[in-house]
């Protein structure tokens, strides 16, 4: 299993404000300084290619029709 940090905004946000944001986030990710502190972390950075709204939206479908009939044929339960 691994673990994905993402920045999620509301539905309906304007594409022109999800680019900026990660066009934003794309670029700080590559500072130098970033990638630094990232990997005395244990923190890998994806990709550039994998750095986008697009390829986040297939990765999260993906996990959702990875782990449903999981959860549901195990019967966990959010408390």
């Amino acid at each position: 299993m691994s673990v994905w940090y993402a920045l999620w905004g509301p539905k309906g946000t304007p594409p022109d404000i999800v680019a900026k944001l990660n066009a934003a986030l794309t670029e700080t990710l590559a500072e130098p300084a970033v990638s630094a502190r990232f990997t005395d972390l244990g923190l890998d950075i994806p990709p550039r290619a994998q750095q986008t709204p697009d390829f986040l939206a297939a990765h999260h479908r993906a996990e959702i029709e990875k782990w449903w009939p999981i959860i549901k044929a195990a019967g966990i339960r959010a408390q």
